[in-house]
């Protein structure tokens, strides 16, 4: 743990010694050579705890206060911290880039370098640390960190918005873990962790219970419905790198917490194993159907973070269940997905909010609808979200399709277990995840075409002259290419998550999977090889071929008027599904014989937002406004009201001796 410690040592350095250099080009860079450092020492620690088999340790003495603190890393820990620390670096480094332009427009970065280094320093010790109360305390940290950098933007009032409803959230959040922790130490007469799990064994309705609060405590982080209502507004309203952070490693500590509550209360009754399984489905199905009707890029990602959340809690429910019936293979299988999903999700997710980032500092706008054509001017941004894009929709031979595979393998497996409950679920689910997937086809099939693809459909495209700078490019890279690698050898992910699975489930003989997996890997790499030699060959056969336009149905010249615009791409879609969403339309018909103006616009906003939080702050803000004469700025009235308090309360005080 002295290793993993140097690590945090050098965050914390780098974070003070940022704010005490002048020239923001250097902080930055200095920021992110600081961490990348850092991440290596930390990545290093959590190598050679994979390697050993005891469990790395270290106590730190904070006081009379939280007295004897447990820092430890076991195979779990050891599995967030490589990834945690990997994407953090590739993210603070593409800020680089990024950031330039608000760099020459004079923005002052000292703070936001100074968050940046807190976040990931957090995220590392949240997935650490062995005590509840240090646990609360580093869980607030990552919190107010990660709200300052939302709010990088702050002049604009609707970043500032985002900014408030997310740290609500992640305090309703809190309300949660302390009596979720609160319950645990009552019952075990002791803050640390390694106590927590004994004194449950013998009241399986407290363990149940404690449970539940922690699924929602730890759930509203991890974005998961009816939870996930400030992930929508919270990631498109940051900056890309900060998005990436946020919803490619920050929202997995969530998953994390959900994981080490089991480990403490041990596998739930089957009535809260099915809900979880039922909110997991909701959420994967709910998440992408408005990630598919979005015209904003990042607010799509966004939606599509929290079907990802959904997909990995269908796995871990899986594990669960298969745990409660004693079906181990079944377990290995469902939560080698479940670790699978969370890596590969904060590859391909990071990948695709770094390039959407690229899109919109050349573009200066979100908006798809204003996008077109940007595959000819930024090809290796288009590239990068491609792959990413077909990395999220689960296609080999990219690394989504092994996460998924592995628990599409859990739920077939599943069918054998002889409970006809069991089987309808398993069968529902099944269903449901392949419908998810099917929309995400969807979904990002028209993020592609429309942005990418086509004639650009505003001057904004149009102006676009170059990619983005290397330090923007070399991330998106780096992403890419892991993105194909891990997908061309699907057999060491397996191989790697069994690290962590064998912490809460028996591994039994898993070598028939590792063959398995290994002739899919053949299979792909024989595709894709077949693949680039036709291309190749093509290129060569077509390269002095004339090219000529098809026939443009009598029009001399095709505009992007004349293309798929955003909305109409998914119209058949929302009008299957409409009770999902609530729809307003901007209409101006097109008058007289030859009219000169017309305009159709839909506007898709979130059911829970319209008809549940949207009317509890109308409500708040009606109540709280009767109130409103109370701060007038009359200092007379201030000590007028103080002066009845004090008398309030020694008048109570008399009473009550």
């Amino acid at each position: 743990m002295e290793l993993f410690f140097t690590g945090i040592a050098v965050l914390i350095l780098v974070a003070v010694i940022s704010l005490f250099i002048n020239d923001q080009n250097n902080k930055l860079k200095f920021t992110a050579f600081g961490v990348s450092v850092a991440a290596i020492t930390v990545i290093f620690a959590a190598i050679k705890k994979i390697l050993m088999p005891d469990i790395m340790h270290l106590e730190l003495n904070f006081g009379s206060v939280l007295n004897s603190v447990t820092f430890s890393m076991d195979n779990v820990s050891a599995f967030f911290v490589i990834f945690i620390a990997a994407m953090s670096a590739i993210a603070i480094i593409y800020s680089i880039g990024y950031l330039a332009p608000y760099v020459k427009k004079g923005k002052n970065l000292s703070i936001h370098c100074l968050f940046l280094c807190m976040l990931t320093a957090s995220m590392l010790l949240v997935v650490t640390v062995q005590h509840s109360l240090m646990f609360l305390i580093i869980w607030e940290i990552m919190s107010l960190s990660s709200f300052f950098l939302v709010i990088f933007e702050h002049e604009k009032k609707e970043v500032t918005l985002a900014g408030i409803k997310y740290l609500v959230y992640m305090h309703i959040s809190v309300i949660f873990l302390i009596l979720f922790f609160a319950l645990l130490s009552v019952n075990s007469g002791s803050y640390d962790f390694s106590s927590f799990v004994n004194p449950l064994m013998r009241n399986r309705g407290l363990a149940n219970l404690i449970f539940l609060l922690g699924f929602v405590g730890f759930g509203i982080k991890a974005g998961f419905v009816p939870f996930h209502n400030w992930l929508p507004d919270a990631h498109p309203k940051a900056p890309s790198h900060v998005s990436a952070m946020m919803s490619g490693v920050m929202i997995k500590t969530g998953i994390y917490g959900i994981i080490r509550a089991v480990g403490f209360c041990q596998i739930p009754k089957l009535t809260l194993i099915y809900s979880v399984l039922f909110i997991s489905l909701l959420t994967a199905l709910y998440g992408i159907s408005y990630a598919a009707v979005q015209k904003d890029i990042k607010k799509m990602l966004a939606y599509s973070s929290i079907e990802n959340i959904g997909i990995i809690g269908v796995g871990f429910s899986i594990y669960l269940l298969a745990s409660y019936y004693g079906q181990n293979t079944i377990a290995m299988l469902a939560l080698c997905g479940c670790f699978a999903h969370i890596l590969n999700h904060s590859i391909f997710k990071e990948l695709l909010f770094l390039a959407a980032g690229s899109v919109y500092i050349n573009t200066h706008t979100k908006d798809m609808e204003m996008l077109g054509g940007l595959i000819r001017k930024m090809p290796i941004t288009a590239f990068g979200f491609i792959t990413g894009s077909m990395a999220i929709c689960a296609l080999p031979p990219f690394n989504g399709f092994v996460s998924e595979f592995l628990i599409y393998l859990s739920f077939i497996k599943s069918l054998a277990i002889n409970n006809i409950t069991v089987f309808i679920a398993v069968l529902f689910s099944f269903a449901a995840l392949a419908f998810v997937g099917t929309i995400a086809i969807v979904c990002f099939t028209k993020t592609v075409s429309i942005a990418f693809l086509g004639e650009p459909r505003c001057e904004k495209s149009i102006n676009v002259l170059h990619d983005s700078p290397k330090s923007m490019l070399i991330p998106i890279n780096i992403l890419s290419l892991a993105c194909i690698v891990l997908g061309l050898f699907p057999q060491f992910i397996f191989k790697y998550t069994l690290k962590p699975v064998s912490t809460l489930v028996d591994v039994p003989f898993y070598a028939q999977y590792f063959s398995f997996l290994a002739k899919i890997s053949k299979y792909m790499i024989m595709f894709v090889v077949l693949t680039t030699i036709l291309c190749l060959a093509k290129q060569l056969i077509f390269k002095r071929s004339a090219i000529t336009n098809t026939w443009g149905c009598g029009y001399n010249k095709i505009t992007s008027k004349m293309q798929y615009s955003a909305a109409s791409f998914v119209h058949p879609f929302v009008n299957i599904v409409k009770p999902l969403f609530k729809r307003t339309r901007d209409v101006k018909k097109a008058k007289g014989l030859f009219p000169m103006e017309a305009h159709y616009e839909t506007k898709v906003d979130d059911i829970e937002e319209a008809y549940l939080i949207q009317p509890l702050v109308k409500f708040d803000e009606s109540f709280f406004s009767k109130f409103e004469i109370i701060q007038n700025g009359d200092i007379q009235q201030y000590i007028r009201f103080g002066m009845i308090f004090l008398v309030a309360a020694l008048v109570i005080a008399v009473i009550v001796s």
